[in-house]
């Protein structure tokens, strides 16, 4: 499949599912701290958290097992998980950059385009060193930098501005729906990637990029 690239000037990418799989490790860490508040959690429920942020995904859990926690509450037990999860992902390695991504990345760079990335993880920078990519972005948005989660935009607004371009000769390449309807909203060019049957309504649809589509111009 081609990309019409043909004003585009930035590329924006979603971390988790999309540059890394993180969700094995952010699986492990939820359902850890789910056993310890006395949840059980599975795969069907980790598809649910995909995209939201620490706090909502303790929401979600909590509401699942018909929980009540302070905001203090919260945040301790936040702070428990993403600890647990910091320690598994600072020991991830490049090979664990989902496949044709590195290429595509750096053709797309080569070609003149400015590459940022998004992500709901205050963690994405220690992902993207541990994994030997941080070198490639021109902007890093994560979760020390945006309020609202998607399906709002403001995370993709943030990374047009940090590469001074306007949202519609930006493509943000996702792969949940809250992501293409965040990019939808905020007024990008949307690529989802993976299922189609969960995303439709994208501009562009790929199953993955590794066999990374021309870019065409």
């Amino acid at each position: 499949m081609q990309l019409n690239t043909a004003g585009i000037k930035g590329f924006i990418f979603d971390l988790d599912g999309v540059v890394v799989d993180t969700r094995p490790y952010h699986f492990a860490a939820w359902r850890r701290l789910a056993q310890q508040l006395g949840v059980e959690i599975d795969e069907d429920h980790n598809e649910i958290l995909r995209g939201l942020s620490r706090i909502k995904s303790l929401e979600k859990i909590m509401e699942w097992g018909g929980l009540y926690a302070s905001e203090a509450e919260k945040l301790h037990w936040a702070d428990v998980k993403n600890n647990w999860y910091i320690d598994m992902i600072s020991r991830m390695n490049p090979e664990e950059v989902l496949p044709g991504i590195r290429d595509f990345i750096a053709d797309s760079k080569a070609s003149g385009l400015k590459i940022a990335l998004v992500s709901s993880s205050r963690n994405a920078r220690v992902v993207l060193r541990s994994v030997e990519l941080e070198h490639f972005f021109d902007a890093v948005i994560d979760g020390t930098t945006t309020k609202k989660s998607k399906p709002a935009p403001d995370c993709f607004l943030l990374a047009a501005e940090a590469l001074r371009l306007a949202p519609g000769v930006c493509m943000v390449f996702d792969d949940a729906p809250v992501g293409i309807q965040a990019a939808k909203t905020g007024g990008f060019v949307s690529v989802a990637i993976g299922d189609h049957r969960m995303i439709c309504n994208s501009d562009y649809q790929l199953e993955s990029l590794e066999k990374h589509p021309a870019l065409y111009y």
